[in-house]
C-alpha cells in the first residue's frame, strides 16, 4: 500500500488522466452502444416458465410483450360514438404499421365487445409485439407512444394512456435526481466536518469516477451479460455511499498527519498504509457479501451481484489510487484556513487517531463510552427492546412484485392501469393464463370441463373461452381474478387452481395445464427466492465470520457480528413491512394502496447490509484489538476503542443515511424501497448497535472476547489490517488514552 500510495502521489497527473480517460471512455462508449437490459424474472423449472415456453412454441407472433392503450370519454358520451371511433380505430391502425408489432386487438372488431366497460365510457386495446420488452428497439416503442398521444387530438374530454412493460421501459423513471441529492447531502456533512472546501470535494470527486466508470462499465457490459435495469440503481445507491465513506476515512486520517507536522507525501503515503489497508478490508467484505447471490443460481440476482460489486469495486480502487494523487495536487488545501494558520503559527498538534473527537466533541465521546462500561446491562437491555419493536413487523413478511398500479400517479402507466381496473375490475391488470397442452385432435370436451370449474372457483371473476393453437395442440384460457395482482387473496387462487382445480379438471383427460402469466410468473420468482434465503444467509454470514476471525484472532467477536448483522437485517425489514406492506407509507410516498415486499429485495439488501455492518465492526473492533494486544485489558480496549471510533462511525452512517434517503426521489418503488431500509438499517446499526449493543455486551462478556483456540490459531493466515509499526506507535504517550484510563481507576 506504501509503495502505490508513493507512486500515485508522484505520478499525480498521470494517475488523474487516466481516470479523467476512464470514466470519460466508457461513458462515450456506453453513449454509443447503448444498454440491452434483461428486465426477466422467469425461472427454469417453475410452472410459470413451462407455460412461457408452451406459449412461445404454439403463438409466435403473439408470444412477445403485450401492451395496453386505455381510453375514456367524459360523463354522457360513449367510446361506441362515431367520432371517437373513428379516431381511435385510425390510430389503431397505425399502431399495427410499427415495427415489431405482431398483433393488435380493438374493441370494434366484432368479437372485440368484451374490451369496453359495461357503462362504455372505457375501452381498450392489446398490442402485442413479436419481441419481449428487454429485446425490443426503443424508437419502435416510441412511435407506438407518440401514435397512442396524438390520438387525442383536439377531442374535448378524451383521454388516452398507455400502459404495460414496454411502455415502462421506456418511459423510466427520471434518472439521477436521486444520486446528486445524496452528493449535495453529503457534500454539506463533508463542509461540516472538515471545514475545507477542497477536503469536502476530494470524497465526492472520487466517488463519482467510481461510481460513474462503474455504471458506464455495466452498461456495456449489459450487451454480453443478462443485467436488469435495476442493477444500476442498486449499484449506484451501495457504490455512492461506501466510495464517499472510504474516501472519507483517508482524508480524515491524512489530514491528521498534516496536523501533526508530516510533510505532504509521508502524510499520504502514511494514511493509505493505514486507513487504505482497512478501506481494502471492508471494501472486501462488500464484495464478498454482494458475490454471495451467485450461490443461489438465479440469473437475475447474478447480474445485480456482478453490477454491484464491480461498483464497489471501482470505488475502492478509486479511493486508494484516484484520491492519493488528488492529495499531492491539493498538497495543504486539505485542511481549512484556520487549520493551516494555527499550523504555521504553533507548529504540528498531537493527534491521536484519525477522527479524533477534539474538545466539546472528545468530551461527549469520553462521557458517553464510561456510560456504557458502567452501565452494559441497562444500555443492552434498551437497545435489544428498540431493536425488537421495529423487528415485530417482520413476523408479517410477504414477498411480491410491484407493478404499474404502484407508478406515481402521473405517470400514464399508472393511468391506464386504473382506468382498467376501474372499467373492468381490479383483477383485470393482472389476468392469469392456463396453458393446457392436448393430444391432436384437440380434447374440447376436457377444454369446456376445465374451463366451468374454473369459472365456479372462489376468487374468479371471469374466464375466457379457449384459445387454440394453429397445430391444435396447445389451448390458452385467460383467467381474471376478482382481485388485484399484488393481493394475497390472487395468490391464494394460483395455489388454489393449481393444487384442487386443476388436478381435478386433468383427472381421466389427456390434458396437461399449466398456470402462466406475469402474476403467476411474479409469484414463482418470490417463491423461488423464499426458498433460497436460509441458504443465503448462511452463506453470508459464514463468509463474514471467517474473515473477521482472520482479522482479529477471535471467535467471539465474529459471532457477535454476525448476531448483530441479523438484527440490523430484522429492523430493517421490519420497518419496511409497517411502511409498504400494511400501507403506513402509501400516502407518503404516493403508492396508493398497500404492497408486498418486492421479492430481490431481501437478497440484495442482505448483501449490502452485512457488508456495511462488517464496514463499521472493522472500524470499530480494529480499534479495540489494536489496544487489547498492547494491554490485555478488555475494559480499555472496548472503553478507547469506542471512544476514539464513534466519531468516525457517525459521521460515515450520516453520510450513508443522506445518500440512501434521497432515493425516495428516484422515483422507482424498488429504489424507495431499497433506500428506505438501506437508511434506517444504517441509523439503528451505527446509533444503536454498534456504539450501544456491541460494546455493551463486549463489557459483558470480558476478556473472553478475544479467545482464540490455540491450534487455530497456528493454522489462521495472518491478515493486518493495520500495519504493525502503526499499531504501537504512540500507544503509551497519547493524552487521550491516559485521559480515559485515569477516569476509569486503571494506570
Amino acid at each position: 500500500m506504501a509503495a502505490l500510495a508513493r507512486f500515485c502521489f508522484r505520478h499525480r497527473f498521470v494517475v488523474l488522466l487516466l481516470w479523467v480517460c476512464a470514466l470519460a471512455g466508457t461513458a462515450v462508449a456506453a453513449q454509443a452502444a447503448g444498454s440491452r437490459w434483461a428486465n426477466d424474472f422467469e425461472l427454469p423449472g417453475t410452472e410459470s416458465a413451462e407455460a412461457v415456453d408452451l406459449l412461445r412454441a404454439s403463438f409466435p407472433q403473439t408470444s412477445g410483450d403485450t401492451d395496453s392503450v386505455v381510453w375514456r370519454v367524459p360523463d354522457g358520451a360513449s367510446v361506441r360514438d362515431p367520432q371517437i371511433r373513428e379516431r381511435m380505430t385510425e390510430a389503431l391502425a397505425g399502431i399495427a404499421d410499427v415495427p415489431q408489432v405482431g398483433q393488435v386487438v380493438g374493441p370494434y372488431a366484432p368479437e372485440g365487445e368484451r374490451q369496453i366497460s359495461g357503462d362504455g365510457r372505457i375501452a381498450y386495446a392489446q398490442v402485442t409485439f413479436t419481441e419481449q420488452a428487454m429485446n425490443l428497439e426503443k424508437e419502435n416503442v416510441e412511435e407506438v407512444i407518440d401514435t397512442v398521444q396524438a390520438a387525442a387530438g383536439d377531442v374535448e374530454g378524451l383521454q388516452v394512456e398507455l400502459g404495460g412493460e414496454a411502455i415502462q421501459a421506456v418511459q423510466g423513471a427520471p434518472g439521477g435526481l436521486a444520486e446528486v441529492t445524496g452528493i449535495v447531502a453529503a457534500a454539506v456533512i463533508l463542509s461540516i466536518a472538515f471545514g475545507s472546501l477542497f477536503a469536502m470535494l476530494l470524497p465526492i470527486v472520487c466517488a463519482v469516477f467510481g461510481i460513474g466508470t462503474g455504471l458506464m462499465t455495466v452498461t456495456l457490459l449489459s450487451h454480453t451479460t443478462d443485467f436488469a435495469e435495476a442493477t444500476t440503481l442498486l449499484g449506484s445507491l451501495i457504490g455512492l455511499g461506501v466510495s464517499i465513506d472510504y474516501a472519507l476515512f483517508i482524508v480524515t486520517r491524512h489530514r491528521t498527519g498534516l496536523r501533526r507536522g508530516m510533510a505532504v507525501d509521508d502524510s499520504a503515503v502514511r494514511a493509505l498504509d493505514t486507513a487504505g489497508r482497512a478501506v481494502l478490508f471492508a471494501g472486501g467484505t462488500v464484495c464478498v457479501a454482494l458475490l454471495g447471490m451467485l450461490a443461489l443460481g438465479i440469473s437475475f440476482l447474478n447480474g445485480v451481484a456482478i453490477a454491484a460489486s464491480l461498483t464497489v469495486l471501482l470505488g475502492v480502487a478509486a479511493s486508494v489510487t484516484l484520491l492519493p494523487a488528488l492529495l499531492g495536487i491539493l498538497q495543504t488545501r486539505v485542511l481549512s484556513r484556520r487549520q493551516r494558520r494555527a499550523l504555521a503559527e504553533r507548529g504540528p498538534e498531537r493527534e491521536a487517531t484519525p477522527g479524533e473527537p477534539a474538545g466539546e466533541a472528545a468530551g461527549r465521546a469520553v462521557r458517553w463510552s464510561l456510560l456504557v462500561q458502567r452501565r452494559p446491562r441497562l444500555l443492552a437491555g434498551i437497545a435489544v427492546a428498540l431493536i425488537a419493536i421495529v423487528s415485530l413487523p417482520l413476523l408479517s413478511l410477504r414477498l411480491g412484485t410491484t407493478d404499474q398500479g404502484n407508478h406515481q400517479e402521473s405517470r400514464t402507466t399508472r393511468k391506464a392501469y386504473d382506468l382498467l381496473a376501474e372499467g373492468f375490475g381490479p383483477g383485470f391488470n393482472g389476468p392469469l393464463q392456463l396453458v393446457a397442452e392436448t393430444p391432436e385432435p384437440a380434447d374440447t370436451r376436457a377444454l369446456t370441463a376445465l374451463v366451468t370449474q374454473v369459472a365456479e372457483t372462489e376468487g374468479v371473476a371471469g374466464v375466457d373461452t379457449p384459445a387454440p393453437a394453429p397445430d391444435g395442440r396447445i389451448a390458452v384460457v385467460r383467467v381474471i381474478p376478482d382481485s388485484a395482482p399484488q393481493d394475497e387473496a390472487t395468490d391464494q387462487l394460483i395455489d388454489r387452481l393449481r393444487d384442487d382445480v386443476i388436478p381435478a379438471a386433468e383427472a381421466g383427460t389427456s390434458l396437461d395445464v399449466h398456470v402462466g402469466g406475469v402474476t403467476a410468473i411474479n409469484k414463482d420468482f418470490a417463491s423461488v427466492i423464499t426458498g433460497k434465503l436460509p441458504l443465503f444467509v448462511g452463506i453470508i454470514v459464514a463468509l463474514g465470520f471467517v474473515l473477521l476471525l482472520v482479522a482479529f484472532r477471535s471467535v467471539v467477536v465474529p459471532l457477535t457480528a454476525a448476531v448483530m448483522n441479523l438484527l440490523a437485517a430484522a429492523a430493517a425489514f421490519g420497518a419496511l413491512v409497517a411502511l409498504f406492506q400494511w400501507g403506513w407509507g402509501s400516502d407518503l410516498f404516493g403508492l396508493g394502496r398497500e404492497v408486498p415486499i418486492t421479492a430481490f429485495l431481501p437478497v440484495v439488501m442482505l448483501a449490502m447490509l452485512f457488508g456495511l455492518s462488517m464496514d463499521y465492526q472493522v472500524f470499530l473492533v480494529s480499534r479495540m484489538h489494536e489496544e487489547w494486544v498492547h494491554h490485555r485489558d478488555n475494559a480499555r480496549a472496548v472503553r478507547v476503542g469506542l471512544a476514539e471510533s464513534s466519531r468516525v462511525i457517525n459521521a460515515a452512517a450520516l453520510i450513508m443515511i443522506c445518500v440512501f434517503s434521497a432515493f425516495v426521489l428516484s422515483g422507482d418503488l424498488d429504489g424507495v424501497m431499497a433506500g428506505i431500509g438501506l437508511a434506517g438499517a444504517v441509523a439503528l446499526d451505527a446509533f444503536v448497535i454498534r456504539t450501544m449493543l456491541v460494546p455493551a455486551l463486549m463489557h459483558l462478556i470480558g476478556p473472553a472476547n478475544w479467545w482464540l483456540p490455540t491450534w487455530l490459531d497456528r493454522r489462521l493466515p495472518h491478515l493486518a489490517v493495520e500495519p504493525r509499526e502503526d499499531t504501537a506507535a504512540g500507544a503509551e504517550d497519547d493524552p487521550r488514552q491516559q485521559e480515559l484510563a485515569k477516569t476509569a481507576g486503571h494506570p
